[in-house]
Order: C-alpha cells, then sequence, then structure tokens
C-alpha cells in the first residue's frame, strides 16, 4: 500500500510540475508580448507595396514608450505614455484608431507635431515643400485572373527616408487635399497606397493621430503567404507562401 500511495504521489507531482511549466510559459509569453514584441497580420491593402495582404509582422512595442494601448483590453492604468519616445518621420508604426479605442491600423507617419501637411496633385506636400518623388518600375500585381500594373515611386521625406509608395494616378479624390496643420502631441500618417488608403487625410474616420494611441513601431515580416491556400490543403502551401518575404525588414 505504501509503495501504491508513494506512485500516487509521484503521478500527482509530475502533473503538477506540468501545469506550473505550462503557467510559467503563458505568463512568460503575455510579459513578452505586452512589454517587448506583438505580432500582427496584414488584412487590407493600404500599406502595398510596403506591406501586403497576408503578411505576418512583429512590432515592437518599447519603441515609443507605453501607453494603456500597450496592454491587453487597454486598462485605464495611467493617461498618457511612459518610457515616451518620439516616432521619426518615415516609421511605419501601428496604432489605436483615435474614433474608436478598438482598431488596430497601420500606416507610415509623414507629419509630426507642428508640421504643416497637404497633397497637391498626388504629391505630398511638408511644411509647404514638395517631397521629391522618383519614377521606378510600375508595381504588377493580380487581382483574381487579371494581371494589373500601377505607376510606382520612390518618395524621399524630409531627413532622407526613402520608401516605395503606388500612385495609380494623380487625381484621385484625396490627391488634392487641404491644408493639415498637425497638433501637438500628434501625428500624420498616410499608406504607401496613396489611392486606396484611409488614413489622416480623412479627418472624420482616421484624423491626426494621438501619441497615446501608438502601440509600437513595425520591424520585420516573420510570415507572409498569398491566401490561395486554406489551412487544410497542405499540397498547396509551398506556392502559397511568400519565402522571399519572410524576416523582410520593413522600411
Amino acid at each position: 500500500m505504501a509503495i501504491g500511495r508513494e506512485k500516487d504521489e509521484g503521478w500527482g507531482a509530475s502533473i503538477w510540475d506540468t501545469v506550473k511549466t505550462l503557467i510559467y510559459a503563458v505568463l512568460i509569453a503575455m510579459i513578452f508580448r505586452t512589454v517587448l514584441i506583438e505580432p500582427f497580420n496584414i488584412p487590407s491593402g493600404s500599406m502595398i507595396p510596403t506591406l501586403l495582404i497576408g503578411d505576418y509582422l512583429f512590432v515592437t512595442k518599447y519603441s515609443y514608450g507605453y501607453s494603456k494601448y500597450s496592454l491587453p483590453f487597454s486598462p485605464p492604468l495611467w493617461e498618457g505614455r511612459i518610457f515616451e519616445s518620439a516616432p521619426k518621420r518615415g516609421d511605419v508604426v501601428v496604432f489605436r484608431l483615435p474614433k474608436d479605442d478598438k482598431t488596430d491600423y497601420i500606416k507610415r507617419i509623414v507629419g509630426l507635431p507642428g508640421d504643416s501637411i497637404q497633397v497637391i496633385n498626388g504629391i505630398l506636400n511638408v511644411n509647404g515643400q514638395p517631397v521629391k518623388r522618383e519614377p521606378t518600375e510600375d508595381y504588377v500585381y493580380r487581382e483574381g485572373y487579371r494581371t494589373l500594373r500601377t505607376h510606382q515611386y520612390f518618395e524621399v521625406l524630409p531627413g532622407g527616408r526613402r520608401h516605395l509608395i503606388i500612385e495609380q494616378s494623380d487625381n484621385a479624390p484625396m490627391d488634392n487635399t487641404q491644408v493639415y496643420i498637425v497638433p501637438s502631441g500628434k501625428y500624420f500618417a498616410m499608406g504607401d497606397n496613396r489611392d486606396n488608403s484611409q488614413d489622416s487625410r480623412y479627418l472624420d474616420d482616421v484624423g491626426y493621430i494621438p501619441a497615446e494611441n501608438l502601440i509600437g513601431r513595425a520591424e520585420f515580416i516573420f510570415f507572409s503567404h498569398n491566401e490561395e491556400a486554406r489551412w487544410w490543403e497542405v499540397w498547396k502551401w509551398p506556392s502559397a507562401i511568400r519565402f522571399s518575404r519572410i524576416f523582410k525588414s520593413i522600411n
């Protein structure tokens, strides 16, 4: 009987050790996700060509310090940001949409507090100066069974940050805008797919981004697929995964 009890106690201790290990692992993962790095996926094409639908990326949450939106469920533990560091012009950031505080958006910061921003004939103007836009090869993509092309440019922001954008035309509804004066403590962000991006140009929908709403800076893509294979279609995975995008840094 004593031997049986020892076996039972040993089995119970082994189960408890396994449970403790799982609890510790979950706690460490939650702390890591809350404080350091969080994964996000791209569900729309507003950041093409930098980010594609089906990209999965890591966002560093420590880049700009922490606000209530850095934590799960956004508990109102403090106001503003702690350990704050300001984003740089050209950073690709994830932020909480100001109008509902629940939706995560990803865009590129083009305007800093105090800046004057305007789009004139498709050209971004910062503080009254047109931003340099260098033509490059067309961006080619598939839509269903069609292969389409659109104009692609290198945009060079003040300070020298250089990145790709696409423009179908320079006469789209938001290719000529009012002058935006970025308020103190807020930022102005745009998508790299300029004619298909709901961004700060739409003041009633996105508008200026409060510093408190910043979640983190997009750093690199850790996985990408073209959404042409369902999870159970294992035979399609090799052709659906975009291997060339895995571990690609986000500029």
